[in-house]
C-alpha cells in the first residue's frame, strides 16, 4: 500500500504516528519470491515452495498439545523470521497491525502482499483507523484485488470522514475516537504467527538511522497460533471492521481496470529498483537460511495462552474505565507472585488500582522491578508526564525503577549492524512490553502499563509458564535495568539529561487531566 512519498514521517507520540498495517514481513517477500529480481533462496532442508504447514508439521508432531516459542531479542532477527514465514506461506497471511510507517519500507511491503496475492495467497489485512493517512486509490487498488481483502477498524477518524463528521464523533463519541486496536499479529497458514510489541516500520527493526526502539516479539508455533486466529477472526467479523470498499464508495466506482493496472505498475517498477532496498537488508535476507533454522531450533516448547481482548474492548459503561480480559489476565497473573515481578514497558501510568496492587505485593514481601522510559529517551511526552506525575509515589510505595537511557551500552549488542552506525548512533528507547513472574512466567505482548491499554485499546500477547523462557528473557531485562542502560530515578533525577525544550513540553503535557487517556 503505497503511502503517499517515501519520506520518513515525524517522530511524535504513539496516536499521533501515522498509522497502517503489514510491512517488513511483506517486504520479505518482494525480496525472496522468484520475480524481478530472483529469489535469494529456501532454508536448507526445505525445498523452494514448500508449504509451511509442511515444513514445520515435524516440529508439532514431535510436541503434541504444546506451543513452540522463540523470543525475538533484535530487530533484524525479528524481520528475518517474517521474511522466511513470508516466503513459505501458501494459504493465507493474516496481519492485524497498529502501526505501518509511509516510509519507503511501507511502499516496498505493500507492493509484496500484492506479489503473495499474486502467487495465490489469500491476503487479509485489518488496520486501525486513527492516523492512517493511505491514499484512498492505493487501498481501493489492492482491495479490488481478489485476493486482498482490507478492513479498517473504528473508522471514526480518517478513512471516509469529512472533517466535519469527524469533529462530531470527538464531541459525540471521545471514548470511542480513543477506543483502538492496538493488537499486532502476523499469522501464517494458520501454523505459525508473530506477536509482541514490534509495529511495522525502520525503526522497530533497527534501521532507522535516527531513531530506533529496543523491542520485543515472540515467534509462536502450535495451539496459541489457533487462538491468536480466533482472535484475529472476532475483529474481522466485527462491526467495528469495516471493508475499505464501503467507506470508500465513490472512490470504488472510479477506480476502473485501467487504473488499478497502473497503481499495481507502479508498485511493482517501485520495488524493482535496486536503489529502493537498502544494503543491510539484501545481505541480512541472503544469511536468512542459517539464521531461520537457529531460531526453530532454539524454541521452547510448554503449554502457553494467547491472550487478547474482544472488539470493543468493554462494553464502555464506566466510561473511560472498564478494563477488559487481558488486564484480568494479566492481573490475575501478577497477583499469583510470590517473589518478585519484573515489567518492561516503555510507559508507566497506573491505571485505577495499579498503585495499591503493587504496594501491597511490596508489603507481602514481594520483589517490583520496573524499566520504562526515560525522558531523554522517550518519543510521547504525554504518557511520561503522567508519569512523572506518579513517579515519588511509585518510589514511595517500594517499587523499584530504572529509565531507560537514550544512549544504553546495550545498543552494541542489540544492533547487529552497530559498527557502522557508532559514528552517530540513533537515539534509543524502550517499547518492549513484557511481564516475568517470580523467574517462572512470561508474558511477551501489546500491553503497556497505562490505563489506555488497561481500559481502552485491545491488546494481545502471549502468556507462559516456563522457568526457561521466562528466566532468559528476565536476563534481558536485568541487563537492560544496568546503570550503563538506565537511569535510578531514586538516586538521581533522569530529567536533567533531556534538553531543555523537553523539559518545558513535559511540564505542560504535566499541568493537563490526560490520565485516563495516557
Amino acid at each position: 500500500m503505497p503511502f503517499g512519498n517515501t519520506k520518513q514521517s515525524p517522530r511524535g507520540t504513539v496516536w499521533q504516528l501515522q498509522l497502517a498495517v503489514a510491512a517488513l514481513l511483506a517486504l520479505a517477500v518482494a525480496l525472496l519470491t522468484p520475480g524481478p529480481g530472483g529469489a535469494l533462496g529456501a532454508p536448507d532442508g526445505v525445498t523452494q515452495g514448500a508449504s509451511l504447514s509442511r515444513s514445520i508439521q515435524p516440529l508439532l508432531d514431535a510436541h503434541p498439545g504444546k506451543t513452540g516459542l522463540h523470543v525475538l531479542e533484535k530487530g533484524e532477527e525479528s524481520l528475518l523470521a517474517r521474511a522466511w514465514l513470508a516466503d513459505h506461506a501458501t494459504e493465507t497471511i493474516d496481519v492485524q497491525y497498529f502501526i505501518w510507517s509511509t516510509d519507503n519500507i511501507g511502499i516496498l511491503a505493500s507492493e509484496a502482499l500484492l506479489r503473495a496475492a499474486e502467487r495465490g495467497v489469500r491476503v487479509r489485512v485489518l488496520v486501525d483507523d486513527l492516523l492512517i493517512d493511505a491514499p484512498p486509490e492505493s487501498l481501493l487498488a489492492l482491495a479490488r484485488h481478489p485476493r486482498i481483502d482490507i478492513r479498517i477498524y473504528n473508522p471514526t477518524m480518517t478513512v471516509g470522514t469529512s472533517k466535519v463528521k469527524r469533529l462530531g464523533n470527538v464531541v459525540t463519541g471521545f471514548r470511542s475516537v480513543n477506543q483502538r486496536m492496538h493488537d499486532k499479529t502476523a499469522l501464517f497458514d494458520g501454523v505459525v504467527g508473530i506477536t509482541g510489541g514490534r509495529n511495522m516500520a525502520d525503526e522497530y527493526y533497527d534501521y532507522d538511522q535516527e531513531y530506533t526502539f529496543r523491542d520485543r516479539d515472540i515467534l509462536m508455533l502450535g495451539p496459541a497460533v489457533a487462538e491468536a486466529e480466533a482472535s484475529f477472526a472476532r475483529f474481522w467479523e466485527s462491526p467495528l471492521a469495516v471493508p475499505v470498499e464501503k467507506l470508500l464508495k465513490k472512490g470504488m466506482k472510479k477506480m476502473t481496470p485501467e487504473r488499478t493496472a497502473r497503481v499495481y505498475a507502479d508498485l511493482h517498477a517501485y520495488a524493482g529498483k535496486p536503489e529502493n532496498f537498502a544494503s543491510e537488508v539484501r545481505q541480512a535476507l541472503r544469511d536468512l537460511p542459517d539464521r531461520f533454522d537457529g531460531l526453530l531450533r532454539e524454541m521452547v516448547w510448554d503449554e502457553a495462552r494467547f491472550i487478547s481482548d474482544l472488539p470493543g474492548k468493554n462494553s464502555g459503561r464506566d466510561g473511560l474505565g472498564g478494563g477488559g480480559q487481558s488486564t484480568t489476565a494479566l492481573v490475575e497473573a501478577v497477583r499469583s507472585a510470590k517473589r518478585r515481578v519484573t515489567i518492561q514497558s516503555p510507559y508507566l501510568v497506573m491505571p485505577a488500582g495499579g498503585l495499591e496492587l503493587f504496594r501491597a505485593l511490596v508489603e507481602r514481601g514481594v520483589e517490583v522491578r520496573i524499566v520504562t522510559n526515560s525522558l531523554a529517551a522517550t518519543d510521547n511526552l504525554q504518557a511520561f508526564s503522567g508519569y512523572r506525575k506518579q513517579r515519588e509515589k511509585l518510589l514511595r510505595a517500594g517499587i523499584t525503577i530504572r529509565e531507560f537511557r537514550p544512549d544504553p551500552a546495550v545498543l552494541k549488542e542489540l544492533i547487529d549492524r552497530y559498527p557502522k552506525l557508532k559514528k552517530k548512533p540513533p537515539t534509543f528507547a524502550l517499547h518492549a512490553k513484557t511481564l516475568v513472574i517470580d523467574g517462572e512466567t512470561l508474558y511477551v505482548g501489546t500491553f503497556n502499563l497505562d490505563p489506555r491499554s488497561a481500559n481502552l485499546n485491545t491488546e494481545v500477547g502471549i502468556l507462559v509458564t516456563s522457568p526457561t523462557l521466562a528466566r532468559r528473557v528476565e536476563e534481558r531485562i536485568e541487563r537492560d535495568m544496568l546503570p550503563e542502560n538506565s537511569w535510578n530515578p531514586a538516586t538521581d533525577n533522569p530529567d536533567r539529561y533531556a534538553s531543555a525544550a523537553k523539559r518545558s513540553k513535559m511540564r505542560f503535557w504535566k499541568s493537563l487531566p490526560l490520565d485516563p487517556i495516557l
